[in-house]
């Protein structure tokens, strides 16, 4: 028990640099696991690229296809810049899959 007049000893509050260093231990914790996260992930799509390149040397695919409607969203970096307007320049896009592909981005 405490003597009358004194009063109980108060709780001593937690330093400033006790807070800096618990955030910055659990920030590098985070850094490693995202590390670790992305390395895991790097090995997964090694090993999907290889399935991959495996599929496309068996069947003998040539190129990307993106859409089979128009010549200019089947693959478009190989599409020339007047494409979409190749009816006249103010033609609205009539293939649904315009709408999805950007176009190409001006080469410089």
């Amino acid at each position: 028990m405490a003597p009358a007049g004194s009063a109980a000893p108060l709780a001593q509050p937690i330093r400033k640099s006790t807070v800096l260093f618990l955030a910055l231990g659990v920030e590098l914790w985070l850094c490693l696991l995202m590390g670790w996260h992305a390395w895991l992930g790097a090995r997964q799509a090694e090993t999907s690229q290889a399935s991959g390149k495996r599929l496309v040397e068996e069947l003998s695919l040539t190129d990307l296809c993106l859409f089979t409607e128009a010549r200019y969203t089947r693959h478009p970096a190989m599409a020339d810049h007047h494409a979409p307007f190749q009816d006249h320049p103010s033609a609205l896009e009539h293939f649904p899959s315009g709408s999805l592909v950007s176009p190409p981005r001006p080469s410089r």
